[in-house]
């Protein structure tokens, strides 16, 4: 699956709103993100077209099966990436913005391992 990476953090933040405020608008993600409410249009006008998000006439962002897919991928290499950036002595909110960054280039196998290794020092 081919996807831009900003494209998986407005995935990976509808789902965190939704989870956090039982809904996702656009002005919520804009704010999230830290963008402009231009960007999130133009960006939810795309993922809509491909088919990752829908609207409900009150504007509420909901996931489709294959935009949640990626989502739930994202966010869980992002919480995963944290807590081993913490367990590693970096400061929390480093970790998250570092995790943020290190989430989108990660081969598979290397999250693997350290996932595994987040359960052994547990």
């Amino acid at each position: 699956m081919n996807i831009h990476k900003s494209a998986e953090d407005y995935l990976e933040m509808i789902l965190m709103l939704r989870e956090n405020k039982g809904y996702a608008r656009s002005i919520d993600i804009a704010n999230g993100l830290a963008v402009s409410k231009p960007s999130v249009s133009f960006a939810m006008k795309k993922l809509r077209e491909n088919g990752y998000i829908l609207m409900d006439e009150e504007n509420h962002i909901t996931l489709t099966e294959k935009g949640q897919e990626i989502a739930q991928r994202m966010y869980e290499r992002h919480r995963a990436l944290t807590v081993f950036l913490v367990q590693l002595g970096v400061d929390e909110a480093i970790a998250r913005e570092d995790a943020c960054k290190i989430e989108h280039d990660i081969s598979p196998e290397t999250f693997e391992a350290i996932r595994r290794s987040i359960q052994h020092m547990m």
